[in-house]
């Protein structure tokens, strides 16, 4: 490791500088919610419609982006991807069974796509559909022709109930399930409530119109032979009807629909003019600032204007302060919930405080947070590296002690079985806290514990893997807390996965119960998904899965030189099967450059190591292709599965020219600029400010570097550095400077 990178870790080195902020400009017309809509194999983005990290969602029901025909427009969207609930459809004429049934077909074209602002033209109907939100709350503007009757026509499940007060207002209750993982699944239910009124344009009540609910169904129809604009306004609530109609009172009453999207446009301006660029290309920004747009479509504030009701305990609770859910954290403690600490830290502040909140309220650290409590999903326990990521970078605002005991209660009481998390411990928790992994069953072995999940296997390699990390992550809360046996405790757990290196392979390999190895094909088995053995990328990518100690990694491979040299053969490594054949066993190991999966959040670092390895260059040379390739501005633009700002908090640091290697260390690695000027506003009132001179898609190569005007030769910068305000300048051009960023 760098003799610098040591010094930032055991000081952490302060540098102030206040800049000027460059002239404001309005970025928001590069943000394109399209992007990404069409996946490489598995799941697209969704062009989502709300307010920054806001409650009330909605993105309109269809197959995919490419069909030309709308399903239906939820009122909300309760979890990320999901589909909705409440759902609308518009028609004209005479209502029938087929004008519920109905799909209703649009023009590409003739769409609006903004974060705050949604509009298609029904082609067959002569129908414009418009859509603004608030925070609980929104409105859809139906723009219908001159006909008899028109009609707004919505529908739900069997749990679905509708009522009408007769004066151009409504209600809807409907309630919704989830059922938890393991061998004794829990199904768990609430209640969405919404209050909605009908007017015209200029909020007046509406003459000659029926609201008729029914079973699972309720119809708006308004008899005019006039051209007219129908105003659907509504609330939605999580805890009562009447705190629906509190929550449009506060915030929609007054508001008519050019107003709610002014609101809209102005929430968006303030997130995304934050960060304010100088060069690069017109795709480049578009990329840029569409991801910026998806790192804020989660986590959701679900407090009600002094209340929220918690799917943890089933309560309503009070409270002053926002309570977030719907988080993924195997998918956003890498980058997502870093780039909160440096542009939203009072948000990140009042993220931890919420997941605090959700482990004294069921009992345990969550690590999928949804709304109806934590959904079980992937594997490890990386709510600890929030905490301690945080408190690093002094954020503060949560109960350190309680987020400690819940972040401990997971690594010591809780299973490690992947999609079992909350689920007590196990002969298997045993025996990996005896040995130091997870034993893996031999190909065709038959599965002896009943809590293993069926589908996703024990996933015997990534979880140690993944344990080894939050042991480090806990041992690091623990040293900063000052209780010295448990950092020894977890320290020493935190070098677990060398346990399964292989020095032959050169690769982490799996063990049975008896300690010996398992010799499998690391390219492929253990499909679908590698599940025996692995999570979702194979053993090439899981051979980097050592964020927290890296100087153990570059031990273990011999040192820096074959390290550089294994990460280039990572990039040159062939599949050794046809590329199908690959897909089919392995569809999220998207964006393939060799063995590398750009597709997939494990190999986020992995191009970033090249600086701990004396080859900075490379990694500038890596993550400008990787951006280049697989970054389009169009709908073909994200390589795998985006997960709700996971993969695209990536692009943003990466355009920027940094990235967050080890959450929980408030160090930042360089890369490569993709812009000649980056200006981050941050909440204190200081702008840290990326100056690439000479930045283009050919000049990726840095020849010198200077922090607030003083030469230095690392790719490495503190937290506190970024925080004081300071500039770091980068002198680029088209060939690599080997010598730059290289310990002497």
């Amino acid at each position: 490791m760098h003799g610098f990178l040591k010094t930032l870790i055991a000081g952490y080195l302060v540098t102030s500088n206040l800049l000027n902020v460059s002239a404001q400009q309005d970025f928001t017309k590069y943000v394109d919610p399209k992007i990404g809509n069409v996946s490489q194999l598995l799941v697209p983005t969704f062009p989502t419609f709300s307010l920054p990290n806001q409650m009330l969602r909605m993105f309109p029901i269809k197959p995919d982006y490419i069909a030309d025909q709308v399903t239906e427009w939820p009122l909300q969207v309760e979890n990320h991807r999901e589909p909705g609930i409440m759902r609308m459809k518009v028609s004209v004429g005479e209502i029938t069974n087929d004008s519920w049934q109905r799909k209703m077909a649009i023009d590409h074209d003739l769409e609006v796509v903004r974060p705050w602002h949604y509009s298609t033209y029904l082609v067959d109907d002569d129908i414009t559909v418009s859509f603004a939100p608030a925070k609980k709350c929104a409105i859809y503007k139906i723009d219908f022709p001159a006909t008899d009757k028109k009609n707004v026509l919505i529908a739900g499940t069997e749990n679905f109930n509708a009522h009408s007060s007769g004066n151009n207002s409504f209600t809807i209750e409907e309630r919704y399930n989830y059922k938890t993982k393991g061998t004794s699944p829990v199904t768990r239910s609430m209640s969405a409530y919404c209050y909605g009124e009908v007017t015209d344009q200029a909020g007046a009540a509406l003459k000659s119109i029926q609201i008729t609910p029914s079973k699972n169904r309720l119809s708006i129809s308004i008899s005019s032979s006039d051209q007219k604009s129908v105003l659907i306004k509504y609330a939605i609530s999580y805890i009562s009807l009447e705190q629906a109609k509190q929550n449009f009172a506060v915030e929609m009453a007054k508001q008519n629909f050019e107003q709610t999207l002014a609101n809209g446009k102005l929430a968006w301006d303030k997130v995304i003019n934050q960060i304010q660029v100088v060069g690069g290309t017109e795709a480049q920004k578009r990329s840029f600032y569409t991801s910026l747009y998806r790192t804020y479509e989660r986590m959701i504030d679900i407090n009600e204007n002094g209340q929220y009701y918690s799917g943890y305990d089933g309560k309503v609770h009070k409270s002053d302060r926002p309570f977030f859910v719907d988080d993924w954290i195997w998918d956003t403690y890498l980058a997502k919930h870093p780039l909160n600490t440096i542009l939203n830290p009072a948000m990140e502040s009042d993220i931890l405080n919420s997941y605090t909140q959700m482990y004294e309220q069921s009992g345990w650290m969550p690590t999928f947070p949804e709304v109806l409590g934590n959904q079980m999903c992937m594997n490890g326990y990386h709510s600890t590296s929030l905490f301690i990521d945080a408190y690093r970078k002094g954020i503060s605002g949560f109960d350190m002690k309680k987020a400690y005991e819940g972040c401990k209660k997971n690594l010591t009481e809780a299973t490690i079985l992947p999609w079992r998390q909350g689920n007590r411990k196990v002969q298997l928790d045993d025996f990996y806290q005896s040995k130091g992994f997870l034993p893996a069953l031999r190909p065709g072995e038959k599965e002896s514990e009943p809590m293993v999940d069926c589908w996703e296997k024990r996933q015997s390699v990534a979880v140690t893997l993944g344990m080894s990390f939050d042991a480090w992550s806990l041992s690091q809360l623990a040293k900063e807390t000052g209780n010295q046996s448990d950092y020894q405790k977890f320290s020493d757990a935190s070098t677990n996965y060398k346990k399964l290196w292989h020095p032959d392979v050169r690769l982490f390999m799996p063990k049975d119960e008896k300690g010996d190895w398992i010799m499998i094909n690391p390219k492929l088995d253990g499909c679908p998904g590698f599940r025996d053995y692995y999570d979702e990328n194979n053993a090439w990518t899981y051979a980097w899965q050592v964020q927290h100690d890296i100087n153990g990694l570059t031990s273990l491979l011999g040192g820096k030189k074959r390290a550089e040299e294994r990460l280039d053969q990572l990039f040159r490594e062939p599949l050794d099967m046809l590329k199908q054949q690959y897909l089919n066993e392995a569809p999220d190991a998207t964006g393939q450059v060799g063995q590398y999966i750009m597709g997939n959040e494990p190999s986020f670092h992995i191009p970033y190591l090249y600086n701990y390895f004396d080859a900075p260059w490379k990694t500038q040379k890596r993550i400008r292709f990787l951006l280049d390739v697989w970054f389009k501005d169009n709908i073909f633009g994200i390589p795998g599965d985006e997960d709700g700002g996971g993969m695209s908090a990536f692009v943003v640091f990466s355009s920027l020219g940094f990235y967050p290697v080890t959450p929980g260390l408030p160090i930042y690695t360089i890369g490569s600029p993709v812009f000649e000027k980056s200006s981050l506003k941050l909440p204190n009132n200081k702008t840290f400010t990326i100056i690439a001179k000479g930045a283009s898609p050919v000049n990726k190569y840095i020849q010198k570097s200077f922090f607030n005007g003083k030469e230095f030769n690392t790719p490495f910068f503190t937290h506190q550095q970024l925080l004081d305000g300071g500039t770091l300048e980068l002198i680029m051009a088209d060939k690599p400077n080997k010598k730059w960023g290289v310990e002497n």
